[in-house]
């Protein structure tokens, strides 16, 4: 049993062995020669007016967190729905409480306004 813990073990030290090394290949290995067209944004061969960084309306974000969770809901009713005969009782309690879960959390993204677009 050990000899499959000891297997594990290498193998996450390899993995983070190669990623460490992968991450500090580019500092050792790139030229740092440092130019100031180089140094300056890329923005379509345009000047910018105005501020550069301007801020992230996270209501996108949200919206899309939404649209996973419920992504995810379909993922898990279809196939409880194609089986439902089979499950008996116990499954569609807990098909029920998966769904008044997923409900309290739509009612709280939308008091949140995640749902809203402007």
């Amino acid at each position: 049993m050990s000899d499959n813990f000891a297997a594990v073990g290498i193998a996450l030290v390899v993995a983070i062995a190669i990623n460490m090394i992968m991450m500090l290949m580019p500092k050792l290995l790139a030229p740092k020669k440092p130019v100031p067209e180089k140094l300056t944004p890329y923005e379509g061969g345009n000047k910018t007016i105005g501020r550069t960084w301007l801020g992230f309306k996270s209501n996108y974000f949200l919206y899309a967190l939404v649209f996973t969770a419920f992504d995810v809901e379909t993922v898990f009713l279809f196939p409880w729905a194609l089986s439902f005969r089979q499950l008996g009782t116990f499954a569609f309690i807990e098909m029920f409480v998966f769904i008044v879960i997923l409900l309290v959390g739509f009612w709280y993204a939308w008091k949140e306004g995640a749902l809203e677009w402007m």
